[in-house]
């Protein structure tokens, strides 16, 4: 089953170590293939209008106060996000990079492209298809190896500061900026607990499937 894994798979695309800023072409592939998918279900769930996942709640609460799209919010909490890994003692790598910009890129790319479901059967299975996608595209990035995400990162290292549970801080860290986002103007819901409840599951399913046919 694949609720049982317990570890990132290794292929033979994926990179020896995260720090490595010469990968093969098919490491480098794999990790815009699965941000490219993270970008799109991101993007897809705020376009359902369900309620976004908790950093894209933060971003649209940025976007409504400023003027800016949704994409460049959040670029823009990512590059602080990383800015913080400094005091943290982090070290990014080129998928921490990548993450920032294609999952950026391709938020307000699918907002542009693709117009928001008009009946409530397609908001909620667009949230759960676009839950599928971010779980699938974790999983080929994390397979590819090449580095966390910011808010990844950002996790880990306030977690070897602190010494207290994983499971803590990630719900300290996402419960504050679905809070922050909620009072600028993001939009929270039933997506956002979708999202929250079945983010888990849909990145252990990623990396099962990643694992099998890969």
């Amino acid at each position: 089953m694949f609720l049982t894994i317990k570890k990132i798979p290794t292929k033979t695309w994926s990179s020896e170590k995260p720090l490595n800023f010469k990968p093969k072409f098919s490491t480098f592939f794999f990790l815009c293939l699965g941000l490219v998918l993270f970008g799109l279900g991101e993007g897809l769930l705020v376009l359902s209008t369900t309620g976004n996942s908790p950093w894209s709640v933060f971003a649209e609460g940025i976007s409504k106060k400023t003027g800016i799209s949704i994409g460049a919010a959040t670029f823009i909490v990512s590059v602080s996000v990383l800015f913080l890994w400094i005091f943290l003692k982090q070290k990014p790598g080129i998928g921490t990079v990548m993450n920032i910009i294609i999952i950026a890129g391709m938020i307000d790319v699918t907002l542009y492209l693709f117009d928001p479901p008009t009946n409530f059967f397609s908001k909620y299975l667009l949230s759960v298809v676009s839950v599928l996608l971010v779980g699938l595209g974790s999983g080929i990035y994390l397979v590819a190896n090449l580095g966390p995400g910011p808010r990844d990162g950002l996790m880990t290292g306030l977690t070897k500061i602190t010494n207290l549970p994983i499971a803590f801080v990630r719900a300290c860290l996402e419960i504050s900026v679905v809070l922050i986002g909620w009072y600028l103007g993001g939009t929270v819901g039933v997506g956002t607990l979708i999202f929250a409840f079945g983010i888990g599951p849909a990145v252990a399913f990623g990396l099962f499937f990643v694992n099998k046919i890969s």
